[in-house]
């Protein structure tokens, strides 16, 4: 396939997991890839694995407001245009409110939260004129509550009703924006859990396809959303999760 053919694509948090397995799979389909993250090598190892393109490592930390701006300036010089954003950096904090420091609030707040609004505030202007569009990565958590998970819940809570508003706002200019949410996927940020087989089974019980996501199986949904196939969806927070958030949370039955 080669929906992409001709267009660019940013990808933050590109150096691992979901990001680094979105840019794979764009850069399969022909896209332009930028290539986004706070470390250089990760960037660089994702870049060895791309199908050939005119593609761009671009390191940034998106919590500051003016790296993405230099960013966006970057990608501007270099291409002309930006036809989709993919809003993927994210970090993990876990723990009671009380337990749950002000400095680590603010920190994951400032990526998960603040670095979604930085890159849609500065590219918005290029996706008006492509009429392109925007995918942010949430989260199930974004859509119901986890225990000892309220600052992350918080973050993506917020991250799902801006999309919706946001899909409101650019509708009428022809740009459309989604979230996808996925479910439990083994990336970084679960590589602690993924030989802890009781825990795995306590996560399985409640997924009806029986299994962790795996950074493919959000990749390609993000594709979907992000291409011509989804062209009248908008304002969708898309639950890419095995199933899990059509139960009520109970573990599967004997």
């Amino acid at each position: 396939m080669s929906r992409f053919t001709g267009k660019v694509v940013v990808v933050t948090g590109a150096g691992s997991g979901i990001g680094q397995a979105t840019a794979l799979q764009f850069s399969r389909e022909g896209a332009a890839v930028v290539l986004v993250g706070r470390t250089e090598e990760k960037l660089q190892k994702t870049l060895s694995q791309l199908a050939t393109g005119d593609h761009l490592v671009a390191p940034c930390d998106v919590a500051n407001v003016d790296q993405v701006k230099a960013l966006r300036d970057r990608v501007a010089e270099k291409y002309g245009r930006v036809d989709v954003l993919i809003n993927n950096a994210g970090s993990v904090v876990q723990g009671r409110i009380h337990e749950v420091q002000p400095d680590d609030w603010r920190k994951l707040m400032q990526v998960d939260l603040d670095g979604v609004y930085f890159c849609i505030h500065h590219f918005m202007p290029d996706l008006l004129k492509t009429q392109g569009n925007v995918v942010n990565i949430s989260s199930v958590s974004g859509l119901g509550g986890d225990w000892g998970m309220s600052v992350y819940n918080a973050a993506k809570g917020a991250v799902t009703n801006f999309t919706r508003s946001l899909a409101m706002d650019y509708g009428a200019d022809g740009v459309r924006v989604n979230s996808i949410c996925p479910g439990f996927t083994l990336t970084d940020l679960t590589e602690d859990m993924k030989d802890d087989e009781a825990l795995l089974e306590r996560f399985y019980d409640r997924i009806p396809l029986r299994r962790a996501g795996q950074p493919d199986d959000i990749a390609s949904a993000i594709l979907f959303i992000a291409s011509d196939d989804a062209r009248y969806i908008t304002g969708v927070n898309l639950p890419v999760d095995g199933g899990i958030t059509a139960s009520n949370g109970q573990p599967k039955q004997a």
